[in-house]
């Protein structure tokens, strides 16, 4: 079933709803690219929070350049747009936040017990099976966060989330993938998850702001350690620049980084794929 575009606005625009403009489109090659290009042409168009949601992305980006498809009416895949004033250096808590804010949500509607894999991956650990790298966790979806510069000199941060909803195991594309329907969600009605997710990520994004950026002083990042699959663990991260490092992972640092802690001592991450070797012990 398709998305009723008018019964979305009623329940998530202002007054009644977190949103200041909503969007959606039967297809697009990438929300993200797309809301990226409409900002740069007039970014008065796009007042914040809004939200660009796809049936289907033909060409979704993740990390590292990879490329993401989606079946029509099987996922919730949108662009998120917002314009904090915080400080630069706050931003790099973005993915892990609204991680925060999916994963309380599906918790809350579908009934999965989702977490977090840092930096950008929605998880859930599906008791059984084995996949390199990831261990008997199987993937959900994922976030991409992306800061644009627009005309106005006021940047402009996307925040793409992707959930897989309905699919079928033939329907996934990785043996590492899952869907909600998979997972023993409770449900797997796409308008209801969506209305919680934005519902869940104002809420975060509002304390971040009204925090000024502060992800301690907030209490935020002590919730998404609680939800982070990532701490404790023994891990390989695949580095920017093709670079390993092993490790376990230790905690996050104050700018949303994860600390590593390896044979030459500690070292933060900024970036990388994290490879989940074992758990940690109990």
């Amino acid at each position: 079933m398709t998305f009723d575009a008018d019964r979305l606005r009623s329940l998530l625009l202002s007054p009644s709803g977190p949103l200041a403009r909503l969007e959606v489109v039967d297809e697009v090659a990438s929300t993200n690219t797309a809301l990226a290009d409409e900002l740069r042409a007039a970014p008065s168009l796009w007042p914040t929070p809004g939200l660009l949601l796809a049936e289907r992305q033909t060409a979704g980006r993740g990390r590292s350049g990879r490329s993401w498809t989606t079946l029509p009416g099987t996922s919730l895949t949108g662009t998120f747009v917002l314009r904090p004033a915080l400080p630069a250096a706050s931003l790099g808590w973005l993915p892990v936040l609204a991680g925060l804010g999916v994963v309380t949500a599906l918790r809350a509607t579908a009934g999965v017990r989702a977490f977090l894999k840092w930096p950008n991956d929605l998880v859930v650990d599906n008791l059984a099976g084995h996949v390199e790298g990831w261990g008997t966790w199987r993937k959900l979806g994922g976030i991409l966060t992306e800061v644009v510069p627009v005309p106005d000199g006021v940047p402009a941060v996307l925040v793409g989330i992707g959930v897989n909803v309905t699919q079928r195991p033939d329907e996934l594309p990785v043996a590492s993938a899952t869907s909600l329907a998979l997972s023993g969600a409770r449900h797997a009605d796409r308008e209801s998850v969506l209305v919680a997710m934005v519902t869940s990520l104002a809420q975060v994004a509002d304390r971040f702001v009204a925090a000024g950026g502060d992800a301690v002083g907030s209490g935020l990042a002590d919730e998404v350690a609680a939800a982070c699959v990532t701490l404790g663990r023994t891990v390989h991260v695949d580095l920017p620049g093709g670079a390993r490092l092993d490790g376990t992972a230790q905690r996050l640092d104050a700018a949303g980084g994860l600390v590593v802690r390896g044979p030459d001592g500690e070292r933060t991450v900024l970036a990388g794929d994290v490879l989940l070797v074992r758990s940690p012990q109990m």
